[in-house]
């Protein structure tokens, strides 16, 4: 008898033939939605085969017997038989466990197996129909010729075999566990639900000029839902009821073509919590699986809260709303654990909100892989934005389908503000006291360097000036959170409120000012933060002064040169920024002058190098360091972190909503300021939790006392 896993609760082994046959039949059923069930099939039944090896044997029974015992490696028996039968199965069954490593390595590793013997002929004699009587087929859209396809049906694949394989090991060692994930979810039910709440809200609602857009935006994405799958485009002025629309068409366009599941990503943790309420109140809770790092789980009871890891695990849920960060570096890792949900993927819609906010440094693999999608994986994607980027123009094979025909009428009638331009360079002090002028206004800033120049500057001309708030990622999330309320309060009252910020108010961010100052930035940065410029259209017109900082700092590469191309967009005479036009010839100009692969990652992904685009596909800039922030709220953080240590101290291991209530008091900084910070003994090191402590001053305006830098993009 040849085991796969040691005795479970109820004493019981996992016979490895069995364990065998069962991922193998569960990757099957999986891959089967793309044509490529044997090829899963076969990685299922050779993926633990290193485990008739005497060895792995000997090092089970010395694990169930309590007696130190030396791993053997299991994988790359399985990836070195796969080399004869099916080459491209080596990938996803070496890498099963480790993730999957470039060619190079692959190769090396495999001649290290000299014993295949000991491991092919007790397998063949158990089950020989791990030796099949020809080589698996791969699906009949396979160019054999397309290296970027072949690329992508082996992390497909790979994503398949791991979590099959992870969900019959789970049946096999808590199957209570594994009843948890058993769910039916219907998605006409989902959307008669929808209707209904939708019917609800015209009735409630006035016969207003906006809600007259609503509804024609609500109806026209109904229209385009009965087209075929492909690639589509929403554009739609701020205000339009995407949220909805968005819905309506996922929804529909699912059930016309019996699609899976609806993903809906977006670039911000600030507007996913939005998007997601919203959903949640249409639908109800136990739909929408909410799956980001900066989730506040602390209300669910214990039973919700495990179904929550379950879903997240793998997206088998209706509705998932989650980060591009989630989503993308998924898709392009090597990791089981990130991989294991990408083949829900297939026959997905998936909803790409504020779309224009991919980084343009690694556009190209991403609009590459979305095209890939469509074409192999039976999904449809739809971009959505109120500044829709020519896409067509970098990797997608046409141009969308357009679900709202003539876009420009609706900018034209929610027109709610009147840009002001002008790019003569001003002071720092001409800025302070154009914002002291102004009962309530909003600043946007290039960098956290500027905005911090600019409250300093309004302390000193303006010292008594009531009402002055900042916003920027030298404050923690909990901080800004409170911020945020507090700012909300002061506009609702018709009080005071200057608010000084970086792009952390820009796309999504409830906010509702009479006038917005942006400096000059990337075109579609403007019109973001002139969306947080007479939201809810309480005035005829909203004011938004676009103006040039002097002395301004801004992001290098993409960002940078975004704000050339914005000049020279904003200097043409008569130029319109309701025009989504304008945007379109924008973005077709940045695009040839930004490298849209700065990284390399379609090169590296031709030639098969698993790890090294899972390492540098980055939608975030990894030179940060988190950095736990104790004088915002001294008592919580520290009873925090006193908590973690005591939890470790006893050999146990943090829960994640343990480092989910830590994550409110942290704030991410550049290694090269943590460095000066450790220097000045303002960052203590805690050896237990492994964790950065700032035990530096921490101002209630401006956050953290670190050297501004002069970058502050974040997703």
């Amino acid at each position: 008898m040849h085991y796969a896993h040691t005795s479970n609760s109820a004493s019981q082994w996992h016979d490895l033939q069995a364990h065998l046959q069962a991922t193998a039949q569960r990757a099957r059923e999986f891959a089967a939605r793309f044509g490529a069930g044997e090829l899963a099939y076969y990685a299922g039944l050779w993926h633990d085969m290193g485990k008739f090896h005497p060895k792995f044997q000997q090092y089970l029974q010395a694990c169930a017997q309590g007696k130190p015992a030396q791993p053997h490696p299991h994988a790359r028996y399985g990836a070195y038989y796969a080399t004869r039968h099916c080459q491209m199965l080596a990938f996803p069954i070496i890498g099963h466990h480790a993730g999957m490593p470039d060619l190079s390595d692959l190769k090396a590793r495999l001649t290290q197996v000299a014993d295949m013997p000991q491991v092919e002929q007790p397998a063949l004699q158990v089950m020989p129909a791990i030796k099949p009587a020809t080589p698996p087929a791969p699906p009949q859209w396979l160019n054999p010729k397309d290296a970027l396809q072949a690329e992508m049906l082996t992390r497909m694949l790979f994503s398949c075999l791991v979590d099959a394989d992870f969900l019959d090991t789970e049946l096999h060692f808590d199957p209570q566990r594994a009843a948890q994930r058993a769910q039916a979810y219907d998605l006409n039910t989902l959307w008669q639900q929808f209707e209904r709440d939708q019917s609800d809200l015209l009735a409630r609602v006035a016969d207003t000029p906006v809600n007259r857009v609503r509804r024609r935006v609500y109806e026209e994405a109904l229209r385009a839902a009965s087209g075929k799958p492909g690639l589509y485009a929403l554009t739609a002025p701020t205000g339009a009821g995407k949220t909805r629309a968005l819905l309506a068409f996922a929804l529909q366009h699912a059930l016309t073509h019996r699609l899976e599941r609806i993903v809906v990503a977006l670039p911000y943790t600030s507007i996913i919590d939005q998007t997601a309420d919203v959903y949640r109140e249409i639908l109800g809770e136990e739909v929408v699986l909410e799956h980001h790092s900066a989730l506040e789980i602390d209300d669910l009871n214990e039973d919700a809260l495990e179904r929550h890891r379950l879903l997240c695990e793998n997206w088998d849920a209706p509705l998932i709303v989650t980060t591009f960060v989630q989503l993308f570096e998924s898709l392009f890792s090597n990791l089981p654990s990130r991989c294991r949900k990408v083949h829900r993927l297939a026959r997905s819609v998936i909803v790409l909100d504020e779309v224009q906010t991919i980084p343009v440094e690694l556009l190209e693999p991403t609009v590459h892989a979305l095209q890939q999608l469509i074409d192999d994986y039976g999904a449809t994607v739809l971009l959505s934005t109120a500044t829709q980027p020519a896409l067509e123009k970098v990797a997608f094979n046409t141009p969308p389908m357009q679900v709202i025909p003539n876009p420009a009428q609706h900018f034209q009638m929610l027109k709610r503000v009147d840009y002001h331009i002008d790019l003569t360079p001003r002071s720092v002090d001409w800025l302070a006291d154009e914002i002291a002028k102004r009962e309530q206004v909003m600043v946007v800033l290039n960098t956290r360097k500027d905005a911090v120049d600019t409250l300093n500057a309004l302390k000193e001309r303006h010292a008594d000036l009531e009402g002055v708030f900042h916003l920027s990622t030298l404050l923690c999330p909990a901080h800004r959170r409170a911020v945020l309320a507090e700012v909300k309060q002061q506009l609702a009252s018709g009080k005071p409120c200057r608010l000084v910020a970086t792009q952390v108010v820009e796309a999504g961010v409830d906010l509702d000012f009479p006038v917005v100052m942006r400096a000059i930035g990337p075109l579609d940065r403007i019109v973001q933060a002139a969306g947080r410029c007479n939201r809810e259209g309480r005035t005829k017109r909203g004011t938004v002064i676009v103006f040039e900082l002097e002395q301004g700092s801004s992001p290098r590469g993409a960002y940078r040169t975004g704000i050339d191309e914005a000049r020279i967009s904003l200097q043409r005479p008569n130029i319109d920024l309701h025009d989504p036009e304008v945007y379109r010839d924008y973005f077709e100009r940045l695009y040839q002058d930004v490298g849209l692969d700065h990284k390399g990652i379609q090169k590296a992904r031709a030639g098969f190098q698993f790890e090294t685009v899972g390492q540098n596909y980055r939608l975030i800039r990894d030179d940060t360091c988190p950095v736990v922030v104790r004088n915002y709220d001294l008592q919580a953080v520290d009873a925090l972190l006193q908590h973690g240590r005591a939890i470790l101290q006893a050999g146990g291991i943090v829960p994640r909503t343990w480092r989910q209530r830590l994550y409110a008091y942290t704030v991410n900084l550049y290694r090269r300021e943590v460095d000066a910070l450790r220097q000045q003994g303002l960052i203590e090191d805690d050896p237990v939790l492994g964790v950065a402590l700032y035990t530096g001053a921490y101002d209630l305006l401006t956050g953290v006392r670190a050297q501004a830098d002069p970058a502050d993009l974040v997703v």
